[in-house]
C-alpha cells in the first residue's frame, strides 16, 4: 500500500511537528487569506480567529497539511479567513466530512470550526459519533446561545426562559451543555475555554492539537448583537473570580474573591449525598477535602460532574479548562491498518493463489442467479 511517505509526503501524526515548506519561521500572516472578514463589530469571532492564525504557526506544519472543515452558521465562514486548505460544507456535517478526510489523508491535520446551533441541532448525531468513534480532528464549537447567522432565534443551548424571535413568550426548551455532552460520548478530549482570553485560549488549542483523537473545545463567544453580554460574568474584573471554576490537572479545584472575613475562598468537594460534586467554602470543609483535578483519569465520571457545575443559566459560575484527556485507539488509525492487512493477504501467495481468493471473493455467498 502506497504510504504519504512514498509520496514524498510529511507522514506526521496530528500535533506532530513537521518541516515547514520554506526555512523561514511562519507567523500568524502565513495562514491569513486575503478575504475580507465579514463578522458584526465586537463579534467573539475576531479574537477566535486571531488566535488561531497566531496559534498555527506553533504546529511546525506545511499550510497545506492543514484543512478546516466548517457547517453553517458565522462561525463556519472560518475557512475562509485562514489560508490552509478549508471547506464551508453543509448544515451540521462538518464532523463527517472531516472523518473521512482524517481517515483518507493521514498527513492531515484535521479542524472542525462549528457552532452551538450547527453542531447540537441538525449535527448532533454527527457530532456525537465523531466523538464516540475517536477520529484524529480538532473540534471548535463556538458556543454563543443563540442563532446569530438567521438573525437571533433560540438554540440548543440557550437558557430556559430565553425570550427571542422563535420563542416571544420565552424558550420552554431545556438547553445542552455541550462539555456534558461529549464526557456523554466517550470523548477522549474535552475542554472549554473564553473568545476574550487569548492566553488560555491559546494554551488550550494547543494540547487540543496535540491530542491523538478527536478534541472537542467549547469556546464561549459573544454575539454583541443577538445576544450580548451572555458571558459576562466570567468575563467581568468583578465577578470571573467568582464565576469561574479554573479545571489544571494535578491540583486542587479552587476558586473565588476573598472577602473581607477571609471566607470568599470556594472549592469543588465530593457530594456524598448525591454521589457527585459540589462547591462549598474553604473554610467550612478545609483545603484536604478539595477535589483534585484529574483529567487523565479513564473514567469520565467525575469530569461530568464537574460539568454540571455549570449554572444551566450561564450567568452565576461554569469550570474553565481540560476536562478529559486520555488515550484511546483512533477509528482512522485502526481503519487504516485493516486496509493494510487486506491488501497484505491479497498480495501475498503466487498468481495462481491470488486468482483462486479473488475467484473466491467474487462468487461468495452474497451473490444471486437472476432468472
Amino acid at each position: 500500500m502506497t504510504s504519504q511517505t512514498d509520496l514524498g509526503l510529511p507522514a506526521f501524526r496530528s500535533g506532530t511537528e513537521s518541516v515547514p515548506a520554506s526555512g523561514a519561521p511562519q507567523t500568524g500572516k502565513d495562514f491569513t487569506s486575503d478575504q475580507e472578514v465579514r463578522w458584526c463589530p465586537g463579534c467573539g469571532d475576531y479574537a477566535v480567529l486571531k488566535a488561531v492564525q497566531s496559534f498555527l504557526p506553533d504546529l511546525g506544519l506545511r499550510r497545506e497539511n492543514i484543512v478546516f472543515v466548517s457547517g453553517i452558521g458565522c462561525s463556519s465562514r472560518f475557512p475562509y479567513y485562514l489560508d490552509t486548505y478549508g471547506m464551508h460544507s453543509i448544515h451540521g456535517r462538518a464532523p463527517s466530512i472531516a472523518t473521512g478526510i482524517a481517515t483518507a489523508r493521514e498527513d492531515l491535520s484535521v479542524w472542525v470550526v462549528t457552532g452551538d446551533g450547527d453542531a447540537l441541532s441538525i449535527g448532533g448525531n454527527h457530532l456525537i459519533h465523531a466523538l464516540r468513534r475517536n477520529v484524529n480532528m480538532t473540534i471548535l464549537l463556538f458556543n454563543n446561545r443563540i442563532y446569530g447567522l438567521t438573525k437571533g432565534q433560540y438554540s440548543p443551548t440557550s437558557e430556559a426562559g430565553k425570550v427571542t424571535k422563535s420563542t416571544p413568550m420565552g424558550s420552554v426548551d431545556h438547553p445542552f451543555n455541550p462539555v456534558s455532552l461529549a464526557l456523554g460520548a466517550e470523548a477522549t478530549f474535552v475542554a472549554r475555554t473564553i473568545d476574550s482570553d487569548r492566553k488560555h485560549l491559546t494554551s488550550v488549542l494547543a494540547a487540543a492539537a496535540a491530542h491523538r483523537g478527536t478534541s472537542l473545545v467549547e469556546i464561549y463567544q459573544n454575539c454583541p448583537i443577538f445576544n450580548d453580554g451572555a458571558f459576562d460574568a466570567i468575563k467581568s474584573p468583578d465577578t470571573k473570580a467568582d464565576a469561574i471554576i479554573p479545571l489544571v490537572h494535578g491540583e486542587p479545584i479552587r476558586f473565588g474573591a476573598p472577602l473581607e472575613d477571609g471566607r470568599g475562598a470556594k472549592g469543588v468537594v465530593r457530594d456524598p449525598e448525591t454521589g457527585g460534586v459540589k462547591v462549598a467554602l474553604v473554610a467550612d470543609v478545609g483545603e484536604d477535602a478539595l477535589l483534585v483535578h484529574d483529567a487523565h483519569s479513564p473514567d469520565p465520571s467525575t469530569a461530568f460532574a464537574i460539568s454540571r457545575l455549570t449554572a444551566a443559566d450561564y450567568l452565576h459560575q461554569a469550570p474553565i479548562g481540560i476536562f478529559r484527556q486520555v488515550e484511546r485507539p483512533t477509528y482512522d488509525d485502526q481503519a487504516r491498518a485493516q486496509v493494510t492487512a487486506a491488501v497484505e493477504e491479497a498480495t501475498n501467495g503466487d498468481t495462481a493463489d491470488r486468482t483462486a481468493r479473488l475467484a473466491g471473493l467474487i462468487g461468495g455467498g452474497d451473490t444471486w442467479t437472476i432468472l
